[in-house]
C-alpha cells in the first residue's frame, strides 16, 4: 500500500509508518474522498476495523466516522424523491395562477378607485 503514504518518503519512512506503532502525524496525510469511500466499502464488506486502520495508516475512529457519514448520506439520499416533469409543470402553473390573481386584484382596485372619484358621468341635458 505505497499509495497510502506520500510519494516523497523513502522505503525506510514507509516501513516506519507501516509499523505497528500506529499512524504518526508525519505518516498521516489527507485522503481523497475516493480513497475514503474505498475504505468504507471494505469495512462494509466485513474487513476488520483495526486491521484496515493499520493498513491505511488512519485511526479506527476516523474510519468509523467515515462509515457513519457514508451511511447517513446514503439514508438521506433514499428519502428524497427525484423531481419529475409533472412537478415542474405544477410549479409553473401555480406561478401563472399567482400572476393572474395579482393582475386581477390590481385591476379591481383600479376600477374601484376610478368609480369612487368619478361615478358614472352625468349626462348633459339636450335643451
Amino acid at each position: 500500500m505505497d499509495e497510502d503514504v506520500g510519494s516523497d518518503v523513502g522505503p525506510v519512512e514507509r516501513a516506519l509508518c507501516a509499523g505497528g506503532s500506529g499512524p504518526t502525524p508525519e505518516c498521516r496525510r489527507r485522503m481523497s474522498a475516493r480513497r475514503k469511500q474505498d475504505a468504507v466499502l471494505r469495512l462494509l464488506r466485513g474487513e476488520d476495523l483495526e486491521l484496515l486502520s493499520r493498513q491505511l495508516g488512519v485511526t479506527a475512529a476516523d474510519l468509523s466516522g467515515w462509515r457513519d457519514a457514508f451511511l447517513a448520506a446514503g439514508e438521506a439520499s433514499l428519502k428524497t424523491r427525484p423531481a419529475d416533469a409533472r412537478e415542474a409543470e405544477i410549479g409553473r402553473l401555480k406561478e401563472k395562477v399567482g400572476d393572474l390573481t395579482m393582475a386581477n386584484e390590481l385591476l379591481e382596485a383600479k376600477i374601484e378607485r376610478l368609480e369612487t372619484s368619478h361615478p358614472l358621468a352625468r349626462r348633459r341635458s339636450r335643451r
